[in-house]
């Protein structure tokens, strides 16, 4: 079961949350709108490189990576996408795409657009396409401990 290892860890922290099953979808998009969830409380997990190594950015759904920004604000020389092919190892209970923001379980550094912070919830991918996690965003702060930065932008 692809949900195992998060539900384990949050009921270990003893976390309240919620599981929301949604009929398959594929980008972060899809996922809102087959959730019923406003894309600004839906976060999506973007895995990028800073100086080749791998670590997770996450923000709103409806919104985008602004790479450049996010390599002056980390003082980082290059930041680009992972592929898939370079990251889908790193999450071997995940779905590919589908991974949760918690960089701690797999080893990388999480950073989050300050916009997430606005909302008192989160919703996320629960390390498959049709199930999400909902939780309060302060027990977020506290178990991933993310870097909040301001990196995130409009959807052109």
């Amino acid at each position: 079961m692809k949900l195992r290892r998060i539900k384990e860890y949050l009921d270990q922290q003893n976390i309240k949350y919620a599981i929301i099953t949604h009929s398959p979808a594929y980008t972060a998009q899809e996922i809102a709108a087959s959730a019923h969830i406003p894309g600004k409380l839906l976060a999506k997990t973007v895995v990028i490189k800073l100086d080749g190594k791998l670590a997770m950015a996450v923000l709103p759904a409806s919104l985008k990576v602004d790479l450049e920004h996010l390599a002056e604000l980390t003082e980082s020389r290059t930041v680009e996408l992972a592929t898939e092919r370079e990251f889908m190892n790193q999450f071997p209970d995940c779905e590919v795409g589908a991974m949760p923001p918690f960089g701690y379980l797999y080893g990388m550094p999480v950073y989050v657009a300050d916009e997430l912070a606005e909302d008192q919830v989160i919703a996320f991918n629960a390390g498959s396409h049709s199930q999400l996690i909902q939780m309060a965003y302060h027990d977020f702060v506290r178990l991933v401990q993310p870097r909040t930065l301001e990196f995130a932008r409009a959807l052109a």
